[in-house]
């Protein structure tokens, strides 16, 4: 589990990313922090690893205040996904992945081998190992991205906005293989977009920000969908959308969901 305890960031500026949030994130779920730019969702998430260090209050992980532990040590037991990857373009693919691993002391042979079978559960041809990150399209490179995140077996995966920068189709491709990887892995998973389609996707609970790291409300998908807390949220969340707005009819024997302007959505199993 990680707890966030009162925690506030302002910098030397004097601007303030993020108040006052307290905040509890269950182990084995996916939890999507969503919200404009300005919600302070980022840096709430950088708070994790410490690679941003909050103004006031504490984060635990597993009641452990993470100041206890050394960063470095702190961020090689965490899992981050960022938005371009991040991949090292000086080193082959399969490298990528085994570089942490490799630093923790696994000898390079025994790493690049589980980095091997790391790729076949991204959804990646091991064989792309031997190339190098610009060699590989977006949608490969964010695999990795995963695959590198996952190598070290880490119980915490922190996913900054990891899908924002590919077209539309591999960003659901990507989305369905987070959602089949989590499935059979279980990890406890904080996933930050801006897109509250994706939120509801991925979300075992979703965590909708306004500015400065305020909690408008949080929820399952169904939760929020079914009563949205104020305005605010209902806008945000596009409650009033056509496609949002979902009724059924008969056509052939079969029930059809559609939208308000009548638009076929899914079938509607018995």
């Amino acid at each position: 589990m990680i707890e966030f305890e009162h925690v506030s960031k302002t910098y030397d500026d004097g601007s303030e990313a993020v108040g006052d949030f307290s905040a509890a994130i269950p182990s084995h779920k996916t939890v999507v922090f969503v919200g404009s730019s300005g919600s302070g969702k980022t840096t709430l998430l950088r708070m994790v690893n410490r690679m941003v260090t909050p103004s006031t209050g504490r984060i635990l992980i597993d009641g452990e205040d993470v100041r206890n532990t050394h960063p470095v040590q702190l961020r090689r037991s965490i899992g981050y996904v960022l938005q371009q990857g991040g991949l090292m373009p000086h080193r082959t693919v399969l490298d990528n992945v085994a570089t942490v691993p490799v630093l923790q002391g696994t000898p390079k042979r025994e790493a690049r081998t589980e980095a091997t079978a790391l790729l076949e559960r991204v959804g990646l041809d091991p064989t792309l190992g031997k190339r190098y990150p610009s060699q590989l399209s977006g949608g490969q490179q964010q695999r990795v991205g995963v695959a590198r995140a996952l190598a070290a077996n880490p119980n915490i995966l922190l996913m900054d906005e990891p899908f924002g920068a590919v077209d539309p189709i591999v960003r659901r491709e990507l989305q369905r293989e987070l959602i089949r990887i989590q499935a059979e892995l279980g990890k406890t998973i904080v996933f930050v977009t801006h897109d509250i389609d994706e939120a509801f996707l991925l979300g075992d609970e979703v965590v909708v920000m306004r500015d400065r790291g305020r909690i408008a409300q949080r929820g399952t998908p169904a939760e929020i969908m079914a009563a949205p807390a104020d305005d605010f949220v209902r806008e945000f969340i596009g409650a009033d959308r056509a496609e949002r707005q979902l009724s059924t009819v008969e056509r052939g024997g079969k029930r059809i969901a559609v939208d308000a302007q009548g638009r076929a959505v899914g079938v509607i199993n018995p």
